[in-house]
């Protein structure tokens, strides 16, 4: 059973930084890529900063040059280090892990947590 923890989130003043941590059970993310969504109220959800092995991190445009994604394969994490936070941010944030197989996609989600960006 592969099972996704996030933590991290909070309340936090603009201009303020958190740290969000993803770590996968059951599995190893290796096999896995790993993707922060978010979901603002009265929103759909959306791709906030993706790393895939191999490949450049990739990031929503709002999130350019104050998010950055990291992955530590052995410690069966990924983390979301947010800087420059803005109301704007403000929303649950969920962990993705994702492949494709030849029987078709996988995907597993964490429970989200809440980031709230807020004077």
């Amino acid at each position: 059973q592969v099972q996704l923890v996030e933590s991290g989130g909070g309340l936090a003043q603009p201009g303020g930084s958190l740290r969000l941590s993803c770590t996968a059970s059951g599995t190893s993310i290796l096999i896995y890529d790993m993707t922060w969504y978010r979901q603002a109220p009265g929103k759909q959800r959306e791709l906030v900063a993706a790393a895939i092995s191999g490949r450049d991190p990739n990031y929503a445009d709002s999130v350019k040059g104050r998010f950055t994604v990291s992955r530590d394969n052995a410690k069966n994490t990924i983390t979301l280090q947010m800087n420059n936070l803005k109301p704007e941010d403000t929303a649950v944030y969920y962990c993705n892990a994702h492949r494709s197989t030849y029987w078709g996609p996988h995907d597993y989600w964490g429970q989200g947590t809440q980031v709230t960006v807020s004077s």
